[in-house]
Order: structure tokens, then sequence, then C-alpha cells
């Protein structure tokens, strides 16, 4: 089944990031590797960089011709964020944003009070809004109130690569927003994670820098499209319930008949 976002479908429920890759050539053979639902890219830091480094991925970005996603990563209040995310739509002609609301800058935490406010203001300005929040359901709920159709909250704190640290605040939020798409953001290291939280019925990730930084961005970009995909097969596959007792897989009939409870030498 495709990923729905909006009122847009999508065939991979993989997002990709572009910052950090070795080179262009190596951000390009990662991109087709994956074959992302959408990419990101940040304008802020895009714009602290050489200009010949702009017109670089500017070219780079027409070449790929897939789904971009702006996000208003290094934004610290509501008025960076809204005037990021309008200059984004000028730039890249294109009404998605991820929304990034920093809070702290040692952990990268999401401020959660400006962002439901920035949000706000996106949607009302024919925004497809999709957030950068925490695992924090309240603040979720929030969002939601205020005309987001789907959430973006992190395993970990961006770049670390730990994998979800709060397994059972995801758990709950997945359990709680059955309808609502969820995609986990930041702090993925490993395709192992992204298979866990696509079985735990999460309905995409985005990564960068799990991908941007490994030894091998190719064969990472592979590995963690493979993983999203086997995770999502499995969850609709709808695997079985664990147990604390054991259960035979297999039946007792034709087993020896000492085995059989009525048995008596």
């Amino acid at each position: 089944m495709a990923l729905q976002l909006y009122d847009e479908q999508f065939d991979s429920r993989l997002l990709l990031g572009t910052a950090a890759y070795p080179n262009p050539e190596v951000l390009r053979a990662a991109v087709r590797k994956a074959q992302p639902a959408m990419i990101t890219v940040a304008l802020r830091r895009q714009g602290a960089t050489s200009a010949e480094h702009g017109r670089g991925l500017w070219g780079l970005l027409q070449e790929l011709a897939l789904p971009i996603l702006p996000n208003t990563a290094g934004c610290l209040s509501v008025e960076e964020a809204v005037t990021t995310a309008q200059m984004a739509r000028e730039v890249f002609a294109t009404d998605w944003i991820k929304l990034e609301l920093i809070g702290d800058d040692d952990t990268l935490q999401p401020d959660v009070f400006q962002l439901v406010q920035a949000a706000d203001i996106l949607i009302k300005d024919g925004f497809k809004v999709l957030p950068y929040c925490t695992e924090d359901l309240i603040a979720c709920r929030r969002l939601l109130d205020v005309g987001c159709e789907a959430l973006m909250p992190w395993a970990a704190p961006i770049g670390t690569g730990l994998g979800p640290v709060h397994e059972y605040a995801l758990h709950v939020l997945r359990e709680r927003l059955p309808d609502i798409p969820l995609l986990v953001d930041a702090g993925l290291g490993l395709p192992s994670h992204a298979a866990m939280v696509m079985e735990w019925g999460f309905d995409g990730v985005l990564l960068n820098t799990a991908v941007s930084r490994s030894g091998y961005p190719l064969m990472m970009a592979e590995a963690f499209a493979l993983a999203v995909n086997a995770g999502r097969l499995a969850y609709e596959a709808e695997p079985v319930v664990p147990r604390h007792n054991a259960q035979a897989s297999t039946p007792q009939v034709g087993q020896p008949f000492w085995h059989y409870p009525d048995y008596e030498p």
C-alpha cells in the first residue's frame, strides 16, 4: 500500500536527506539506490555554503527529479521558521515543508511550544506541514489540532544513531494515533532500527546522517531501503504476539507413544 501524506501518494516509505555526503556524486548514487519518496533540503544551511556548491546542488536536485521537502533547519523562533518556509516555497516551488524549530542547542530537541505556533501559521498559509517533533503524545495532539495531517517524531537526538530510545512512548503514540501518518525522523543509525519502527506500524522513516556519514553510503542507502520495505511487509503480515511460555510449532500427532500423558510402561 502506498504512503499517503496529505493529498498525495508515494511509492516509497523512505525519505532521504541531502546533507554531509562526501561529494555530489555519492549523493546522486545514494539517492538512486534508495529511491526515496522525497529528498530533504535545508534552505538556511544551503544559503551558508558557496555559490558554486549551491548551483551544483540545485542542478543535482533537478537531475534527480524527485519531490523536494525543504526544511527549516537552524531556526530558533517562530518568525525565523515561518520566513524560511515562505522563502523555500518560492525557491523550490512547493508547498511541502518539514518544520524544524529547535529549542535546545545540546540535544537539538524540538521546541514543541513554538512548533505548534509556527505550524498553525503555515497550515493557514497553505503549507503541507511535516513537523519534526518529539514522541510526546500531548504535543503531537496539539499539532494535529492546528491542522497537521502527519507527524515526524524523533527516535533519538539528531545524528546520534542511537535508534529508538523511548520505545514505550513511541508505542503509545502509534497506538493512540492509529489513523495519523507517523514518520520516524532523527536518531536512527542502523537498518535494523528502521525495520523495527516499521514493524511497530510507523508509516515511514527519514534518514540523513546514518547514510551520508557511513563508510559506504551507497551500500547503506540500499540497506535502509530494504529494511524499510521488510519492516512494512512484516507489519502488514501481522506478526505473532510474543508470549512467555513455549508453544510447540509442530503438532503432537505422530509423536512416539511414550510422549503421551497417559502412557504407562
